[in-house]
């Protein structure tokens, strides 16, 4: 099968999923079969594309023009493919999480829950593929679109306004930004494809390309930027598979992906550097990651301070990009795939005690470690790949963070980098820390009349669960060891 075929099958599989799982919905072992099938073979076409697209194949398919010279059309290109590869490879493991966890908490409406993330991921490689802004924002709305009714899926009023906030702030900052910055750039440029070095000629106004600026990054909603962020911690009130999903497969990766490649491929490096809205969009994101580490360490809620340190997080992608140095944009990217990991094994974790324990608050953990180890230690591995401290992998992004900030000599933002990081210590290290080496209620000994004595009974999540979070965060740690098959994609594409 040529490389063409190949691209479009990434594109034709999720939906194949979808049919295969609403034929078999009765029957949940052929259902959930299907859909780890279907994510295998994804992850499997996306990685045959690896390969001929570093020897400099061009892979590319048409579908339709809308309007002349405004196509539905694809291509891959390295950070797309990154992104691909990341996003297929987790479907995967998120399925495998997702059994044990469906299954173990009696969640209703399973089949519909298969069904729209393997849309969901559909829409994903629409995104990492798409050769052109138009057909980014197609599948971009596509996948606001079908996660929404995953955010609402207790059907619960709290649910229901989870979802309204969640829909409301996505669809108001695409139609109202995102959608206005397209249409001028198509005006402005007379083009929407993505160009190495940018679409922009020498003599475009900066005032302009300002403007457009910052409607691209408030309007690419799912970046979570503050103060376009309340939709992330408003979604928490999904299933953990789901919240798996916003964070780490799809949704927020989809939004710094956007505005990563945005920069790089629209605007192009050097006309970054020249926009005047460049320098306080930066302090923007630095603002962003420092307020919502803080307002993290203040949540005791365990899924909401995942939720907020996931805001502080993208804040770095987002400032990596908007520094406009090679160091910049390869942090950025990195992160991308560094936060993935680490992200979805917390949540994976946040999702295994609830199953296990009915845990909800940070302060129930304490002493948990010693009836659930496998779930904790893969918490401590996870939060240290957030931290970014060695072993894990996300040691690598921050230091090219770190050393994007020294190219820019943006020494306040380097300085924020680094209390962020304290903080993200402060209120991820504690809690696995506390249930390895804390009394807990789980500890407290009942005595009867005979003084015999009994202890809780919390064991560890089902099993699918529990692979699946070992292999996430046996994942942070081989990408401290083998960062390269992502670091060389990065570099072809900056």
């Amino acid at each position: 099968m040529n490389t063409s075929n190949l691209l479009q099958l990434t594109l034709l599989i999720p939906v194949l999923a979808l049919v295969g799982i609403q034929l078999t919905a009765r029957w949940e072992n052929v259902r959930e079969a299907i859909s780890l099938i279907a994510a295998s073979t994804l992850f499997f076409t996306v990685t045959q594309l690896y390969q001929p697209m570093l020897d400099g194949q061009v892979i590319a398919a048409y579908w339709l023009d809308v309007l002349p010279g405004l196509a539905l059309s694809f291509r891959v290109e390295p950070l797309g493919l990154m992104f691909a590869l990341v996003a297929s490879f987790l479907w995967i493991i998120t399925t495998l999480y997702a059994i044990g966890y469906m299954r173990g908490h009696g969640e209703k409406n399973q089949a519909r829950f298969f069904s729209l993330f393997a849309v969901s991921i559909g829409a994903v490689m629409g995104i990492a593929f798409a050769e052109n802004l138009f057909t980014l924002f197609i599948f971009y709305e596509v996948l606001t679109l079908c996660t929404y009714p995953l955010v609402t899926h207790a059907g619960t009023d709290k649910a229901r306004a989870g979802g309204r906030v969640y829909l409301g702030i996505l669809l108001g900052t695409s139609v109202g930004f995102f959608l206005l910055a397209i249409i001028a750039t198509w005006l402005l440029a007379g083009t929407l494809s993505f160009t190495e070095g940018g679409v922009f000629s020498p003599g475009t106004s900066l005032t302009l390309l300002s403007v457009l600026l910052v409607l691209f990054v408030f309007g690419v909603g799912k970046a979570a930027i503050m103060p376009f962020h309340r939709w992330l911690p408003a979604a928490m009130v999904a299933p953990t598979p789901v919240s798996a999903l916003l964070h780490a497969v799809a949704v927020v990766k989809a939004g710094v992906f956007v505005l990563l490649k945005i920069c790089l491929l629209i605007f192009g490096i050097d006309t970054l550097k020249t926009i005047p809205a460049t320098e306080w969009l930066l302090y923007l994101a630095g603002v962003s990651i420092l307020l919502a580490s803080i307002i993290a360490l203040r949540q005791q809620n365990l899924k909401k301070r995942l939720a907020y340190s996931t805001v502080s997080q993208l804040g770095y992608i987002t400032l990596g990009a908007l520094l406009a140095t090679s160091a910049g944009m390869t942090g950025s990217a990195l992160h991308i795939v560094m936060h993935a990991f680490g992200k979805i094994t917390l949540f994976f974790c946040a999702g295994a005690i609830l199953v296990a324990a009915h845990k909800t608050e940070v302060h129930q953990l304490r002493g948990l470690g010693r009836q659930m180890p496998v779930t904790m230690t893969a918490f401590l591995v996870a939060s240290l790949c957030i931290i970014g401290i060695p072993p894990t992998g996300g040691t690598w992004s921050k230091w090219y963070l770190m050393l994007g900030t020294f190219e820019a000599q943006q020494w306040i933002l380097m300085g924020l980098l680094m209390i962020s990081s304290l903080l993200s210590i402060a209120y991820l290290l504690p809690i696995p820390l506390r249930a390895f080496f804390s009394r807990g209620d789980q500890d407290v000994v009942v005595t009867g009349g005979s003084d015999a004595a009994a202890t809780s009974t919390i064991k560890e999540a089902p099993v699918p669960s529990l692979i699946a979070l070992g292999i996430t965060a046996a994942g942070c740690i081989y990408l401290l060891l083998f960062p390269d098959a992502f670091y060389q994609l990065i570099k072809a594409g900056i």
